[in-house]
């Protein structure tokens, strides 16, 4: 008779015999692949300077009136919408600050939107200065109406700005004018000091001043030397003389020389500054304008001391 612990290990070998078969009969197990795991994003907090801004005082840009109204979290609202008085403004998405003028001390800046009751949502640059610690409303400069802003900031050449913005003859809807541009406080005012459309195909019409620097001391002329990446119509650009005021003081043309139509081209032109009282500083742009309608697609500019 066979005992009792002789039937528990025949069972137990049976059992091991019955494992180690079924672990030989099982094919090898690739590496495991561990699922990554997206977390959703955290929200970045806003920097303590977008607050104030949307917190600030804001001058309307639209109407002739001076009037200022205080944004509440960016936004300010009165009347409703139809009534004469109706007005919307929205601070956007778009604020940045940066030392502006070069003198250590930071300068804010932001786009503001401005709507009045009917279609049109008019787009102003604003610029904003600390002073005891708020941020006081300075001056600001029309956009567009409805434009597409891409980007914002504030670099070594002034408050940068890259939007969509409409051609002179499109509706109101659809803007398909790309253009990027600086803006430069003169004489407490928002002027464009550089200006970039692009062609169809996407390539910049540039214009880039090479030669005086800003804040060449010049007499009785100035020698402009630059470049142009897409030579103007009949190579023909445009030379306005400024005043700090804005106050145009000559007009003429200059000359690009370019291998063919539509082609880089270089430009060297003396200009005669007449009877410009010496300490003025003025400021010469150069342009090229549409023949078509008078539009601009591209211009630089340089700052000047006459002595």
């Amino acid at each position: 008779m066979v005992s009792r612990r002789s039937i528990i290990w025949i069972v137990i070998a049976c059992l091991l015999s019955a494992s180690c078969r079924s672990f030989d009969s099982v094919s090898p197990t690739p590496d495991s692949v561990i699922e990554e795991i997206s977390l959703p994003d955290t929200p970045t907090p806003a920097p303590d300077y977008v607050t104030r801004l949307r917190n600030a005082d804001y001058q309307l840009g639209l109407l002739d009136a001076l009037r200022v109204v205080q944004l509440t979290d960016g936004k300010f609202e009165q009347g409703i919408p139809g009534s004469e008085d109706f007005v919307s403004i929205m601070m956007t998405d778009f604020t940045t600050r940066g030392d502006l003028n070069n003198d250590g001390v930071d300068e804010y800046s932001a786009l503001v939107a401005e709507n009045y009751g009917g279609t049109g949502t008019f787009v102003f640059l604003a610029l904003y200065f600390e002073i005891n610690g708020e941020l006081v409303f300075r001056t600001s400069a029309l956009v567009d109406d409805r434009p597409q802003l891409n980007r914002f900031s504030i670099d070594d050449e002034g408050i940068f700005l890259d939007a969509t913005i409409h051609k002179t003859d499109e509706p109101m809807c659809c803007p398909t004018l790309h253009t990027i541009r600086h803006y430069q406080l003169i004489n407490n005012q928002l002027d464009i000091t550089d200006y970039v459309t692009f062609t169809p195909d996407d390539r910049p019409r540039t214009i880039t001043i090479e030669s005086p620097a800003n804040g060449t001391e010049v007499f009785s002329s100035v020698q402009i030397q630059g470049s142009v990446a897409i030579a103007p119509f009949e190579n023909n650009l445009v030379y306005r003389i400024l005043d700090v005021g804005g106050v145009e003081l000559a007009i003429g043309s200059i000359t690009v020389s370019a291998p063919d139509l539509g082609a880089p081209g270089t430009f060297d032109e003396t200009i005669r500054l007449g009877n410009i009282l010496s300490g003025a500083v003025i400021r010469i742009e150069v342009q090229d304008v549409s023949a078509e309608d008078g539009s601009l697609f591209a211009m630089d500019s340089v700052e000047l001391v006459v002595k």
